[in-house]
């Protein structure tokens, strides 16, 4: 974060530096004016262009210059476009277009940035990939999440039009960007001199920018007399940060850092502030912030002297260091809004210069290449020759694999060959003689840690020398003179069938970063290889080290510690109480009452309140002795305490600490259907409350921090004791026994029942200091008993029925579990959706539970296939679970089921509306309903990005389709899909009532129509239809009174090309058969319900997006029950006492924002259910509850939500 744009592009701050009290604040324009339009034609470069007219000068957005912009060769393997800006510029926003009237365009693409225009890095938005055009004239604009300053930008190419090829034309916006530049060349440093002899600082704001030629070096250091000190500098590539505020550092105890970030030595601009009020500390590493509280007896930084920036000198001894000082590039730095670089550069006389100090940025040609596959990618350079014979070979390499091959190359005496890797973290050299004879050496440890490592392998006479980093050399003896052959294979090796099969990867090839070859001595240049003039090479990437440290934010919840592989992460979550794959699941009940019903009896116990929520387990101890079971929560002071010489001035005080944290507490308190805590009180004339004027003089203070006077029973409000409550006070006139203030011993002994209140956290006495004045207190520990979420249920007595809650916040884990009972085929559990983002769990068929869900990636189906039927009005389990990690879902003892989630792609589930059934609409003959897809896109890409993948299975082309409809109208459009490229799919009702499905895949071809039956379905009654596509194969399901099941075969695999609409009902002005166009032409009369299309569910996004440019609704629509009486819609609110009260019609009555919605709006034929919902989220934990007396209802269903990163829901509660 740079001082100059802390507030964006609003204002920038400047100082006036000849009276620094002046603050001025100077208003910009904003930072979005076009860049690329005034380019001169040298400022574009490519991989490469198809023609003169396709050159990259013609790629200016809107212009129709040449060809219409540029295009790469076809035989390009890896295009790219490439802009010089001239000069460092703030970038803030990206937009691209196809090739002005052609069929040429980009879908997807990468955003590479650089100061030099050779060391590359990727602009990550959380996927890492920018959405390109669906056309070649549309516009497509991305505004920067965060800006980037640079001089060079490179587009490159992922996906394009499958009917076309790479189309491109951009621009670039932002502005003028500034920066105050010093260069450190590793031995100097910059020192600013205070006026007195200490500083002495409450707040602090320090920023910079550094760009780093190492892994190590210290960027700002300052320290004080009495113990305070600060340092800020790089260890193994992260940012530590030193602070102390006066604590005294006993010898042995060392220095305690706050460390942030990793690979910062990757020489590439990052930015840091550090912001800190008294003890309070914000420090900030690029887009990460990490908060802290300081070490220290002060509030404030005294520092002497001086603040070193990029070395800590030794007193009295300039040029010498205590520590590595640092090498490369600091700009814009800021100490509480003194610019100290312009001072240096200016020479001003608080600032000292120590060594050689430059203040413009010198930038080294350390390259790199990036090994992308861990099976096929190789570098293969030729082995030149050496004067004085063997061979020497020197490169640098940075991974977070503990295995893959380095080099390996074939030696003189055949079958010979030496082999370099890397194998269980270390460096190995391995010299095979023959295929069963070999010879090892092995040096260092953790050398895929993701910080550059040297290795060198060199031989003289009969030995081969390897040695890693600064380590001592490693030798092997060889039986003849070592010559190389013809070629060197870094990173992996050819396919099998290349002549050099004497390569072989032992394990894997290398995956990571390499630079700085060099072989006898001669640097290899790697752009040589890049444009096929040197060695061979694939799957690299040049000019860049594609290195991405995947525990950065770490995943892994619950203090699981996070490792890393080039691809993936992995949590280690040992002592931690939970698991899976990021710790999500506590391996404890989250109750006494669940212990019991595991059969447990009475002992200690840990217990995890709210489940896989944030908070961590805690031992309670369990008493399973009564009807009751009892959880039992002490403190630290059960033993009666005897108090005197207290005053209300100076009264005595007790703070109780628990065995559970406050938070854990008040999750165990709101999971309890009960809580009380006893109140021991024995009292000598000390009272309670004041006889004058009522006020208390003695006190308790709840869980809240609020200070509460009654001292007994339930009732809040009233300022009395038990004997009041119970009537049997020893003097009638007061409501406490001690208020009598009697010489003898009195008890106002009771027990606090008020949940909400409990625990006692303080308990403060004040009356204590009068002649024989004394009491005397015990306060018991916590008891509550009950479980609020096990086996509690609503129940749903409509098919309009819903349970309505806020959105499930999700975004990163969520786990769902549940019972159910149903006699139906099918049915959707639970549903909750964002604009593109969803998350599903349905019955899909009479033995298949499915989970679904899509974080922007594609949908994900998991599917559990059960062997008998699920509908048999038998108790079932069901539990989902999603996280960044895998998607697992669990259906009774069935195997699990389980997919891992793609190592690069969208990890955030959005949603912001209600959890929303399908709901059922009514249609006329002029009535439809048109869903315009947000962005047109293909169901399978031409060119899919590769960790797209992971969750496709396969590649076949696939659509997904369900809905629901009863009519007595022949013939009739239902459904259809129409895509740019003049395909489509439609499902209609023929002439004599009979349905067709039409799939017109090819625009040369006849389409492909199936009629599965011939009788009508224009009967009045309710028809339910599933059509699923895989390639060529069509599954077709229609459900009345029976299921009826096909299966049809395509005459293509085609998939659908950029789908631009579904419509539902009437169909005017479409390109399809003359069949089609009649059925289309008399629209639809009749109900449509439970529309699905992939992931989309139209009905509900008219309903849910009126007014949207997505939806278009023509005609009357009518919410309909699809055939149910009309007096049968029946909502139930979560704030009635009653699950089952009649109200007004669900969509009339809720709201369609930041909600959710469990359960009903199912379809007609599904009856009613008993449904229970447990939402652990913390802090607050809220339960919704209704009992149903009956468990012979078609569906009974218990559920639990959870999730780790939500907030709490504190709108709607249910009550019994």
């Amino acid at each position: 974060m740079y001082v100059e744009s802390i507030f964006a592009t609003v204002f920038r701050l400047f100082y006036d530096l000849t009276d620094l009290s002046v603050l001025v604040l100077v208003f910009l324009d904003n930072c979005d004016g076009p860049l690329v339009s005034n380019l001169l034609q040298a400022s574009f470069e490519r991989s490469s262009q198809s023609s003169i007219s396709n050159a990259p000068h013609f790629a200016k957005l809107n212009r129709r210059d040449g060809a219409g912009g540029w295009s790469p060769q076809v035989t390009d393997r890896q295009p790219w476009l490439q802009l010089d800006l001239r000069d460092r510029m703030e970038v803030t926003a990206v937009a691209t277009q196809g090739r002005y009237g052609g069929s040429d365009w980009v879908s997807g693409y990468l955003l590479l940035f650089s100061d030099t225009g050779r060391a590359w890095k990727q602009y990550r938005q959380e996927d890492g990939r920018f959405a390109g055009n669906v056309n070649a004239d549309g516009v497509v604009h991305h505004k920067l999440s965060h800006s980037i300053r640079s001089r060079f930008l490179r587009f490159v190419p992922l996906d394009w039009n499958p009917s076309g090829w790479v189309g491109l034309r951009v621009e670039v916006y932002g502005c003028a960007y500034k920066s105050y530049v010093a260069d450190f060349d590793g031995r100097s440093s910059l020192l600013y001199r205070f006026n007195q002899k200490s500083m002495s600082t409450v707040k602090d704001v320090i920023s910079l920018s550094f760009k780093s030629r190492q892994a190590e070096g210290v960027l700002l250091h300052g320290e004080g007399q009495r113990g305070d000190y600060i340092t800020l500098e790089l260890h193994r590539g992260k940012l530590a940060l030193y602070l102390n505020l006066g604590e005294l550092v006993t010898p042995g105890s060392g220095r305690v850092a706050v460390t942030l970030s990793s690979l910062l030595d990757d020489q590439h601009w990052h930015s840091v502030l550090i912001e800190r009020f008294n003890k309070q500390v914000n420090l900030t590493v690029d887009t990460h912030t990490q908060h802290f509280r300081t070490k220290g007896e002060g509030d404030s930084l005294e520092v002497d002297y001086e603040l070193s920036f990029g070395g800590i000198p030794l007193p009295g001894k300039p040029g010498t260091f205590l520590r590595k000082n640092f090498h490369g590039c600091i700009e814009n730095l800021y100490y509480n809004g003194i610019n100290i670089i312009d001072l240096a550069k200016r020479r001003k006389p608080q600032i000292y210069s120590v060594g050689n100090v430059t203040f413009s940025c010198s930038e080294p040609q350390l390259v790199s290449t990036t090994f992308l596959s861990s099976s096929s990618s190789f570098l293969s350079l030729p082995a030149t020759l050496s004067a004085s014979g063997g061979f020497a070979v020197r490169f640098q390499f940075r991974t977070w694999n503990p295995d893959g091959l380095l080099l390996s190359t074939r030696l003189a005496l055949e079958p010979q060959r030496l082999e370099l890797q890397i194998s269980n973290s270390r460096l190995r050299l391995t010299h095979h003689m023959s295929a069963q004879q070999k010879e090892e050496v092995s040096t260092g440890h953790r050398v895929n840690d993701g910080l550059w490592h040297s290795a060198s392998l060199s031989s003289r006479g009969l030995q081969v020398t390897m040695t890693l980093d600064n380590e001592p050399s490693s030798t092997m003896e060889l039986g003849d003179h070592m010559e190389a052959g013809d070629s060197l294979y870094f990173g992996g090796c050819p396919s099998s069938s290349s002549s050099d099969s004497y390569c072989e990867n032992p394990t894997l090839a290398f995956q990571g970063c390499m630079r700085l070859f060099s072989i006898n001595s001669q640097p290899m240049d790697l752009n040589l290889v890049h444009q096929g003039r040197l060695g061979d090479y694939k799957e690299l990437q040049f000019d860049t080290c594609g290195i991405h440290d995947r525990c950065l934010p770490n995943f892994c919840e619950h203090g699981g510690q996070c490792s890393q592989s080039w691809s993936h992460f992995y949590c280690d979550c040992s002592g931690t109480g939970y698991t899976g794959a990021t710790c999500h699941n506590s391996i404890y009940e989250a109750s006494c009452e669940a212990y019991r019903l595991t059969g447990s009896s009475s002992g200690l116990f840990s217990i995890d309140p709210d489940g896989s929520g944030p908070l961590g387990p805690t031992q309670v101890y369990c008493n399973m002795t009564e009807n009751k079971v009892w959880t039992v929560v002490t403190h630290n002071s059960t033993d009666p305490v005897r108090v005197q010489g207290s005053t209300l001035q100076k009264p005595y005080m007790m703070k109780f600490n628990y065995s559970a944290s406050p938070e854990q507490l008040m999750a165990l308190v709101a999971r309890s259907e009960q809580c009380q805590q006893e109140v021991v009180y024995s009292c000598r004339k000390s009272r309670l409350f004041n006889t004058w004027d009522g006020s208390p003089l003695s006190w308790w203070v709840d869980q809240g921090g609020e200070r509460r006077t009654y001292w007994g029973g339930f009732l809040p409000g009233v300022q009395q004791c038990s004997c009041s409550l119970e009537e049997n006070c020893m003097d009638m006139n007061y409501f406490c026994n001690c208020d009598a203030d009697t010489d003898s011993w009195a008890n106002d002994t009771g027990v606090l029942s008020y949940k909400e209140h409990l625990p006692v956290s303080e308990i403060v006495i004040g009356d204590t200091n009068r002649t024989g004045s004394e009491a005397l207190y015990r306060i018991g520990p916590l008891r509550c008993y009950g479980d609020k979420s096990v086996w509690n249920a609503a129940s749903f007595y409509q098919e309009s029925s819903y349970l309505h809650f806020p959105t499930l916040q999700a975004e990163l884990s969520a786990d769902i579990s549940f019972y159910f009972k149903t006699s139906a085929p099918s049915g959707v559990f639970l549903e909750n959706v964002g604009l593109k983002d969803f998350i599903r769990v349905e019955l899909s068929s009479p033995s298949v539970v499915t989970f679904s869900f899509d974080v922007g990636n594609r949908p994900v189906d998991l599917a559990v296939k059960s062997h008998v039927p699920l509908n048999d009005r038998q108790w079932h389990y069901v539990r989902a679970e999603r996280s960044v990690k895998e998607a697992s879902l669990q259906v009774d003892q069935l195997p699990l089921r389980f997919l891992e989630a793609p190592s690069e792609g969208l990890l955030r589930l959005r949603l912001n509306s209600q959890l929303f059934v399908e709901v059922s609409v009514s249609f006329n003959r002029e009535s439809s309903v048109t869903y315009t897809f947000q962005e047109p896109f293909s169901v399978m890409q031409n060119r899919s990005f590769q960790a797209s993948s992971v969750y496709r299975g396969n590649s076949r082309a696939r659509e997904n389709m369900a809905f629901i409809f009863m009519t007595t109208q022949s013939p009739a459009m239902l459904l259809t899909v129409s895509t740019f490229s003049q395909q489509y799919i439609a499902v209609i009702l023929a002439r004599n009532g009979s349905l067709q499905i039409w799939y017109h895949l090819h625009v040369d071809r006849r389409p492909d129509v199936f009629s599965p039956r011939p009788s009508s379905l224009a009967d009045g009654h309710l028809h339910r239809i599933r059509i699923h596509r895989e390639g060529k194969d069509v599954y077709l399901q229609v459900s009345n009174e029976y299921i009826y099941k096909r299966k049809y075969t395509l005459s293509s695999d085609a998939e659908l090309i950029l789908i631009r609409s579904l419509t539902l009902g009437i169909v005017v002005g479409e390109n399809v058969d003359e069949e089609v166009m009649q059925a289309g032409s008399k629209g639809f009369i009749g109900c449509l319900s439970s529309v699905q299309f992939n992931h989309m569910a139209p009905l509900k996004a008219a309903l849910l997006n009126r007014g949207s440019s997505l939806v278009s609704v023509r005609g009357h629509l009518v919410e309909s029950n699809c055939g149910a009486p009309a007096d049968s819609t029946t909502s139930h609110p979560l704030s009635g006492k009653c699950c089952c009260c009649k109200t007004q019609s669900p969509l009339n009555n809720i709201s369609l924002h930041d909600s959710a919605v469990i359960g009903g709006l199912f379809l007609y034929f599904i009856l009613i259910y008993c449904f229970g919902v447990n939402m652990k989220l913390v802090p607050d934990v809220t339960l919704f509850h209704c009992l149903s007396s009956s468990l012979s209802l078609p569906l009974s269903l218990f559920l639990s939500l959870s999730s780790s990163l939500s907030h709490s829901l504190t709108s709607q509660w249910l009550s019994l």
